[in-house]
């Protein structure tokens, strides 16, 4: 079949070169932000095997048969806008291989353990003088200093060792975890903070440098405001289930039909909502006039404006209070949220075309991916969608080419030697 000619970056980091010798979430979420910003991201993969998440399932993207491919809804969500290329940096030609890789790219994205990459000469101490402008960014669990550094850090584990999980959950149940990786997430962004600053630092001075980045640091980070609460205080924030410890009505209610959330922020909104509910005189009791004042008062507050909310429908809220200010909205499912018009004005789902995906995709290619967009929007350089989350290897020949200029004969060599 006729590939169709590559599409053009438009964003950004156009004419950036990252080398992604990352896996699972953290890495890839922040090299997929890069590419998404116009990045080359080369995402090294094991031979045989790729990265782990390709076998996370299921869900699999389904082929036109009907089966499960090898792609995972997990690799997919994480994987947009990179050409993969198989290496085994084990090997002495394949770890060659990587230092000409390395020679060429502006980014290094790694997420071994502490110490892995050193041992086979890929560290960044093994580097920084052979290639003084490259920014190597490395991911672990607890950072490469401090009693933790050696151990492994997972999502879940931080969530707990962070603090975040004591926060979450009903009062007298048990701790909880988010529904979404967020240490994960939040470290890739942090990660892509970091790198965009020291690719700053570079354009001013010529010189590339090492970023240090961890899961637990970053969960202590996001701590926030429940953190502040007791540097401040000494006192633990409590934990409050779907209600806000410092501002009251903040929390989700029961309606006729389903739930929504209230979230008033703000005396004026509390006392419009007041008025709206024929409730008027809790705006001027003194008990509840003041924010400070129904934060102490709110086990008399809150079940009266339960009551009230019970009485009508979810949508009759969004509707009365919306046009008042007052905030208030769903809680949606997450098929409702990708039905949302709004997703579709914003873009925030895009379809793609992939190789094995069943069917047939936009313009007669193989069958589409369905992905979730990215949110950053741009006036003069914007975000675009090149290519859909690559199966294992697909650019190995191309990259090769396209970085190094080796030929069809030197790549044939270096599968011999099992580099790639």
């Amino acid at each position: 079949m006729i590939q169709p000619p590559p599409i053009p970056a438009t964003g950004p980091l156009t004419g950036l070169k990252v080398l992604d010798m990352s896996r699972v979430l953290a890495g890839p979420s922040a090299t997929q932000i890069l590419g998404d910003l116009g990045a080359d991201v080369v995402k090294v993969e094991r031979p045989g095997q790729g990265d782990d998440t390709r076998a996370w399932g299921p869900p699999f993207l389904k082929d036109d048969a009907g089966l499960d491919t090898k792609e995972s809804a997990y690799y997919l969500s994480a994987n947009r806008n990179k050409r993969s290329l198989t290496l085994d940096f084990t090997t002495p030609a394949g770890k060659a291989l990587a230092l000409q890789l390395i020679g060429h790219a502006d980014v290094v994205v790694e997420n071994y353990k502490t110490g892995t990459l050193g041992r086979y000469g890929l560290g960044y101490e093994d580097l920084r003088d052979a290639f003084p402008r490259l920014i190597y960014c490395s991911i672990t669990g607890f950072g490469h200093t401090g009693p933790y550094a050696a151990r492994a850090g997972y999502d879940y584990l931080v969530q707990g060792m962070g603090g975040f999980m004591s926060l979450t959950g009903e009062p007298e149940g048990q701790p909880l975890k988010a529904g979404v990786a967020i240490a994960d997430l939040m470290t890739g962004t942090y990660a892509v903070i970091a790198i965009l600053a020291a690719l700053r630092h570079r354009d001013h001075t010529g010189r590339g440098q090492a970023i240090d980045l961890s899961l637990f640091d970053t969960q202590v980070a996001w701590l926030s405001h429940p953190g502040q609460f007791y540097l401040t205080s000494g006192h633990l924030a409590p934990r409050v289930g779907n209600a806000h410890p410092t501002i009251v009505p903040y929390q989700t209610f029961a309606t006729s039909d389903g739930w929504i959330i209230l979230a008033i922020g703000n005396d004026e909104q509390f006392a419009r909502f007041c008025h709206l509910t024929g409730n008027a005189a809790w705006a001027s009791d003194p008990r509840y006039a003041t924010n400070q004042a129904r934060v102490g008062n709110r086990d008399s507050l809150v079940p009266a404006i339960a009551a009230v909310i019970q009485g009508q429908d979810s949508q009759f809220w969004i509707d009365a209070l919306e046009p008042l200010g007052v905030p208030c909205g769903p809680i949606n499912s997450i098929d409702k949220v990708f039905a949302d018009p709004q997703v579709a004005a914003r873009g925030m789902r895009v379809t793609l075309p992939h190789p094995q995906a069943g069917g047939t995709g936009p313009g007669g290619q193989p069958g589409a991916v369905e992905l979730i967009g990215s949110p950053m929007k741009f006036s003069d350089t914007p975000v675009n969608y090149r290519q859909a989350p690559p199966t294992l290897g697909q650019h190995t020949d191309a990259v090769l080419q396209d970085w190094l200029r080796l030929d069809e004969e030197e790549i044939r060599r270096l599968r011999q030697t099992g580099a790639l």
